[in-house]
């Protein structure tokens, strides 16, 4: 048991994005803030890397705009597919109103590095690294804070409110004994990377033949590469070999033969078990579950992201006044719930029906697509272009800044 409990008006248990977002603006409202991150850096790959319009758009009205130009990255202003050799375009982000009309895409950890560093230069933000939150702090049936185990051992920290951003299988949410509605999913994603080969075609999300999507992410240097297979079939993957796995890649993406050599090991495949789910209750007395603790997305149209910051924005401007002024009540965290509990429950059933189409598509074969396919595709398409470009630019429900992030 350590000595003492010391005190905060805000702990933040998880420094992914809803995380560090939540941290910074409240610190900007001059709430006193910690963050407690339980890696000792930032470089986990395989994350989210997509800062999508909704994301360019908060980055400025922060005034970030121009360190997060510093970073290397790479954009992006359509989403491509190819499907049975037929290029689609069923995204477009120029068609988006606003300055911003782009996906950029970096490391997620240059992203989260990014809103640390500027966490760093307030003085009622703290980040405390290597740092894991293991379970609550309680008093008369409501949550006090958290217990932490860092380099040195145990911490406990009092805090008028605990806030659990520390992901899909949140250690906080379980203590709190709030259990997500699971939603079901029938895929899951395998990650690796390639080089890029010496001659590329034109960026594309994806390439879709026979049942299967391969997804080629552009990295500078490398593409992040992901491959859509049954839930639960990686092992029978394994099963029927390496070579087998890498004939299905190139199936679908022939661009990729001279850089596939580079697969050498199933060491290099990671899986990534796709959740979506949500919670009824994202808060109990003293605590409030964000981003995918309170809601798990999928993969599908990257948006989880987008989403979490989405929510710690949301969180700011109720939370902030009665975290500053000793204020804070109830009703305040349960405002959270119900502003962003609505663009959850859209896009998580898009999400499913996409999940379905994709686990029963173009079973039938190979073969490239016949002229009057590709023209109902092409239209298929273009109509569909201005809703998606939409829903996955900026999502449902976007949140702004106003001058004041605490203001209501």
């Amino acid at each position: 048991m350590p000595d003492h409990t010391m005190e905060t008006e805000c702990c933040i248990a998880g420094g992914g994005p809803a995380g560090m977002m939540l941290g910074l603006l409240l610190a900007r409202a001059g709430v006193e803030v910690l963050v407690l991150e339980k890696h000792g850096d930032f470089l986990r790959d395989f994350r989210g890397d997509t800062i999508h319009p909704s994301t360019l758009d908060l980055l400025d009205q922060l005034g970030l705009r121009e360190r997060f130009l510093r970073i290397p990255q790479s954009s992006i202003t359509t989403l491509d597919v190819v499907v049975r050799g037929t290029r689609l375009t069923p995204v477009n982000f120029g068609r988006l109103r606003g300055v911003n009309k782009r996906l950029a895409l970096m490391p997620q950890w240059d992203f989260l590095e990014l809103l640390a560093g500027e966490g760093r230069t307030l003085p009622t933000f703290r980040l405390l690294m290597g740092t894991e939150a293991t379970g609550l702090l309680r008093r008369g049936g409501a949550v006090t804070g958290v217990t932490a185990r860092g380099p040195d051992g145990r911490l406990d920290f009092g805090a008028r409110l605990t806030v659990a951003a520390d992901g899909r299988t949140s250690t906080l949410r379980a203590a709190a004994g709030l259990r997500p509605d699971a939603l079901g999913v029938p895929i899951d994603v395998l990650w690796f990377r390639l080089p890029i080969p010496p001659s590329p075609p034109p960026d594309t999300l994806g390439y879709l033949r026979n049942g299967t999507l391969v997804i080629t992410i552009p990295r500078p240097g490398y593409y992040q590469m992901g491959m859509l297979i049954p839930k639960g079939g990686f092992e029978t993957f394994r099963a029927a070999g390496l070579d087998a796995f890498k004939a299905r890649v190139l199936a679908n993406a022939p661009f990729l033969a001279p850089v596939l050599g580079t697969l050498t090991d199933w060491e290099q495949v990671k899986l990534l078990s796709v959740q979506l789910d949500r919670l009824r209750r994202w808060s109990v007395p003293g605590l409030l579950c964000l981003g995918d603790a309170a809601h798990a997305m999928s993969p599908v149209f990257g948006v989880g992201v987008n989403y979490a910051l989405q929510d710690a924005v949301a969180a700011a401007r109720y939370l902030a006044p009665g975290l500053r002024d000793g204020t804070l009540t109830e009703r305040d965290v349960r405002r959270v719930q119900r502003r962003r509990q609505w663009p959850v429950r859209l896009m998580q059933p898009l999400q499913q029906r996409v999940h379905g189409l994709l686990s029963t598509a173009d079973t039938a074969g190979t073969a490239p697509m016949s002229p009057w396919q590709q023209h109902a595709a092409t239209l298929a398409a273009t109509c569909a272009r201005p809703l998606l470009s939409r829903l996955v630019g900026r999502g449902f429900l976007p949140e702004k800044l106003t001058a004041d992030p605490a203001r209501r």
